[in-house]
C-alpha cells in the first residue's frame, strides 16, 4: 500500500467519525432531557396519514403516574387513524407505551370519535 493510499484511507475514516458525531448531535437535539414530547410526536404523526391535518388536535391531561392523551381528528379521518383491525391505532399505542417505558409514566392514547 502507498502512502497515498493510507491517507486518503485514514482521511475517509476521520471523514466517517465526524458524520457520526453530527448525527448524534442531531439526535441529541432533538430528543430533550426529559424525553420528546409525546403528544407533539403523535400530532405529527397522524398528521402524515389523514387528510384533514388542519383537524389533527392531541391534549394531554396528566396525572401522577399516568397521562391521557385525548386526539381529535376530524369525523372523516377517523377510520384512517384506527386503521383495518385497530392496527394504526395499535401501532401508535406502542410507540407510545414504549416512551412511558421511558419515562417511568403510564401513557393512555384514547381517539375521540365524536366531535
Amino acid at each position: 500500500m502507498c502512502a497515498w493510499s493510507i491517507l486518503r484511507w485514514m482521511w475517509s475514516a476521520e471523514e466517517e467519525a465526524v458524520e457520526d458525531r453530527h448525527k448524534e448531535a442531531a439526535v441529541d437535539s432533538a430528543v430533550r432531557a426529559d424525553g420528546p414530547d409525546v403528544r407533539e410526536l403523535i400530532e405529527n404523526i397522524v398528521k402524515a396519514i389523514v387528510d384533514y391535518p388542519e383537524q389533527v388536535h392531541c391534549h394531554e391531561v396528566d396525572g401522577t403516574h399516568s397521562c391521557v392523551l385525548e386526539l381529535e381528528v376530524a369525523k372523516e379521518d377517523v377510520g384512517k387513524v384506527i386503521g383495518k383491525k385497530g392496527i394504526h391505532a395499535d401501532a401508535i399505542r406502542r410507540i407510545v407505551h414504549a416512551i412511558g417505558g421511558k419515562k417511568k409514566k403510564r401513557y393512555v392514547l384514547e381517539i375521540l370519535e365524536d366531535r
